[in-house]
């Protein structure tokens, strides 16, 4: 099944609690508290809707009409082509204006977080061959790392940790792309990823005082699998 376009990844929810202070982005909120929505209740996620479906029955002539009509908005085009993973507009579209490699939209979100959001590794490596910003950040902190991570597109965040990504990156309410992953029960493959990198560090914190693996713990995600990281540090600190 297709996965959320990159404007679920923004969708903005009520606090499920009045205790939380107005300094936490109520994103990163549901990211860390979404156990606390009873089960049962209707997502207000647009991903949700039958519109995912749908888009996989787009045909080459709508995708083509679309573009038509973002032509004259060549950054709006090259955004979209990088969340759909229009790989030859995205080509067509850099070699005659390359400085928009790294243009943003509203959000501050760049074409290589969007392909990365998708899971798109092809997009990616153009992006970046292209000379896409690996450290662009959201207005809400997040790197093409945490989109990648958030979900498990495990060969897109190699191809970006290769790429000097910092694994360690924390958004502005201090979630690191370990803390993504581990909130989410399919990512077990990025986990491990995550969790091998030699530079990583698992004891960070986020705003609400969490570290990655209490929530893999609360979300029942592969928690086990931080051992991997134990097993390292123990392994390093021995002369």
């Amino acid at each position: 099944m297709q996965r959320e376009t990159v404007s679920d990844d923004r969708q903005r929810h009520p606090e499920t609690t009045s205790d939380f202070s107005e300094q936490f982005n109520q994103l990163e909120l549901l990211e860390t508290h979404g156990h606390l929505i009873p089960t049962g209740s209707r997502s207000l996620w647009a991903g949700d809707s039958d519109e995912d479906e749908e888009q996989e029955e787009k045909t080459e002539e709508w995708y083509l009409l679309q573009e038509r009509k973002m032509e004259k908005d060549p950054s709006k085009l090259l955004l979209w082509a990088a969340e759909k993973n229009r790989l030859s507009t995205l080509r067509r579209l850099l070699s005659d204006r390359a400085g928009l490699v790294n243009t943003r939209d509203e959000d501050a979100y760049t074409p290589l977080h969007r392909a990365a959001y998708g899971g798109h590794l092809d997009a990616v490596r153009e992006l970046v061959a292209q000379g896409a910003d690996v450290h662009a950040v959201t207005l809400d902190g997040w790197t093409p790392l945490h989109s990648a991570c958030k979900w498990n597109n495990t060969r897109v965040a190699s191809f970006l940790l290769q790429h000097d990504a910092d694994v360690n990156a924390q958004t502005k309410g201090l979630l690191t792309p370990l803390h993504l992953a581990a909130g989410n029960r399919d990512a077990r493959d990025t986990l491990e990823l995550l969790l091998m990198n030699r530079y990583v560090k698992p004891g960070l914190r986020s705003a609400l005082e969490e570290t990655a693996r209490d929530v893999a713990r609360r979300a029942g995600a592969h928690h086990y699998l931080f051992e991997i990281a134990d097993g390292c540090t123990n392994s390093s600190a021995q002369p």
